[in-house]
């Protein structure tokens, strides 16, 4: 007999087989020697109360196999002969847009500006050192993009783009854990992510697609209005009738490229602000109401929200037992972003705290750059950062929490996980108004939700910039094209439709489902 419960347990118990067994008989009013298997399907954390509940959904196989399968299986045929589709950029858009184009009978020829994961590992070593920066392979560019080495994070609100629970799924069958398919925050840890993407690699080039690394998209070849393949800085030309952008928003020379083009963008709203480090002792305090965390709990994370003067302030790539990274693509801009890795067992919680900016808030002196102003905006304050770390080349500037919102200068500042190390800095001084105001009255409501959060504990560091595109290359909602040129077809955080490592994925698929779409109707 197979039936699927719920149970309300305590940490322990969830954790613990011996004793999840027990309480799965007492629901179902039989004994343990009946039970053949217990498959978790549901797990979350309910912490509102003092005692801190575990919620499971299981699958109960009694007195029957439970089967061996935990999904269906993929079909990645063999395409290497079939009509080539260029895309453009190895994050988790375009990986898994040539993974649906292999599902479907198309050859993806990927072309990433990047290095290899395992390459890569080397240059963001010598960054967090202090001993080079790469402009083309650091924390943002190269295979797998921005999520390899800043967490993996698989939570998102899209459930109605895709399906979920397939790409929870795709990452399970090249390599992530289990425990991805059924977390209600799936979280794979930056430690694992190089290996994974790398298997994701593997089976687009085993299927007979192409994977160029170190191939920087510098123009897109069109003919009669419609695309005939690209070119880049290599010299290179790559012939496709249809070409699937998903460079990320970090890639600023795209938007300048497409813009010289004369192929159309949009200006939209964004968000930008810092990153806030607590010691993760306060934040599992706060969270689970007790001084010392259960050992069978991990790691608190926390998720806020609020409106301060007609403007959203927000809680953003939380990371618990993390560490903050320097996640710039400029020698001269200082970008910082979160990561952890899978155990989560840094002794440090960060969080992105970014304030809402949208087209109207943009300062007068970049208005003249039209749907680049928010871009250019950005690149401002991320070289405001680096003009106020001493001139020490990726050193983050930063402040105290409570001294930010006090305005007062940081005499001395805690340890902090950033490897580049910090330096103390009037963040609440260079900062504009519309973000340091915003962030001082936000600072002070979350410390209504989360008492003890508002702390010279904790640690403000400059800027985090990149939560979300300022730019929005326009697609057809029905055909997923760009409404000026005939096959391309924009696609993840670069295209400005989706943002994080799961909803990129899906917006991934659907593009390549679009060029397919494109092709049978051609």
């Amino acid at each position: 007999m197979h039936t699927q419960i719920q149970l309300i347990l305590t940490p322990e118990q969830a954790e613990k087989q011996e004793l999840l067994i027990v309480k799965v008989a007492e629901a179902l009013k039989t004994t343990p020697k009946h039970i053949n298997r217990i498959r978790t399907v549901r797990k979350s954390i309910d912490a509102r109360s003092f005692q801190v509940k575990i919620n499971l959904t299981v699958d109960v196989y009694m007195d029957e196999e439970a089967p061996t399968d935990l999904y269906e299986p993929f079909n990645y045929p063999n395409v290497s002969a079939a009509k080539p589709v260029l895309v453009i950029g190895g994050g988790p858009a375009g990986l898994f847009a040539a993974l649906k184009l292999i599902e479907n009978g198309l050859k993806p020829i990927l072309l990433e500006r990047g290095k290899k994961a395992k390459e890569r590992v080397h240059d963001i070593a010598k960054l967090n050192l202090k001993k080079g920066f790469n402009p083309e392979s650091n924390y943002c560019f190269g295979e797998g993009g921005a999520g390899t080495f800043s967490d993996g994070k698989l939570y998102s609100r899209s459930k109605k783009k895709g399906n979920l629970q397939r790409v929870y799924e795709i990452f399970h069958y090249h390599g992530a854990a289990e425990d991805i398919l059924f977390e209600a925050h799936p979280h794979i840890g930056s430690d694992k992510l190089p290996t994974i993407v790398d298997n994701i690699s593997k089976t687009i080039e085993n299927c007979g697609g192409e994977i160029h690394f170190g191939q920087k998209l510098v123009e897109i070849v069109t003919e009669n209005n419609k695309v005939k393949g690209c070119k880049t800085e290599s010299g290179e030309f790559f012939e496709a009738e249809a070409l699937i952008l998903a460079t990320g928003h970090s890639a600023h020379d795209i938007y300048e490229m497409l813009h010289n083009q004369n192929i159309a963008l949009e200006l939209k709203g964004f968000a930008m602000g810092v990153r806030v480090e607590h010691p993760q002792t306060l934040i599992d305090s706060i969270q689970y109401h007790s001084k010392e965390r259960n050992e069978y709990l991990p790691a608190a994370s926390y998720s806020l929200v609020e409106q301060v003067n007609e403007r959203g302030v927000y809680s953003f790539c939380m990371c618990p037992g993390g560490r903050i990274v320097p996640a710039g693509t400029s020698e001269t801009g200082i970008v910082v972003n979160g990561m952890s890795a899978s155990r989560r067992n840094s002794p440090f919680a960060n969080s992105g705290i970014v304030v809402e900016i949208r087209p109207e808030d943009i300062p007068e002196e970049f208005k003249e750059y039209g749907t680049l102003a928010g871009l250019k905006f950005q690149q401002h304050i991320e070289h405001l950062a680096y003009l106020n770390n001493g001139g020490l080349g990726q050193t983050a500037p930063a402040q105290r929490m409570l001294d930010f919102v006090k305005g007062k200068v940081s005499a001395d500042l805690p340890e902090c996980s950033y490897m580049p190390g910090i330096i103390s800095s009037p963040l609440h001084f260079w900062l504009p108004e519309i973000i340091s105001s915003r962030l001082k009255e936000g600072f002070k409501k979350f410390d209504r939700k989360m008492r003890g959060y508002l702390t010279n504990e904790a640690v403000v560091v400059g800027v985090e910039t990149r939560s979300s595109s300022a730019v929005r290359i326009p697609r057809n909602p029905e055909s997923g094209m760009h409404p000026d040129l005939q096959g391309l077809f924009p696609a993840g955080e670069g295209s400005g439709f989706s943002g994080g490592i799961t909803s990129s994925a899906i917006d991934g698929e659907n593009a390549a489902l679009s060029v397919l779409r494109y092709f049978e109707n051609a």
